[in-house]
């Protein structure tokens, strides 16, 4: 199961900036758009804490 689109449109990074977060179906994942740390999704549930974040690349 996907996660929800109208979700996926309010979903923010929980960081001080909020930046919106690509989805990534495929991997389950949430990227920042502008810290680039990635979320976990797990049982269609984000994850959006930073202490379990993991540290991106710059596209």
């Amino acid at each position: 199961m996907a996660l929800d689109p109208q979700l996926l449109e309010i979903l923010a990074c929980p960081d001080t900036h909020h930046a919106p977060l690509d989805y990534d179906p495929q991997a389950q994942t949430l990227t920042c758009t502008e810290c680039h740390r990635i979320f976990e999704v797990r049982d269609d549930v984000p994850v959006l804490l930073l202490d379990e974040a993991r540290p991106g690349r710059p596209s």
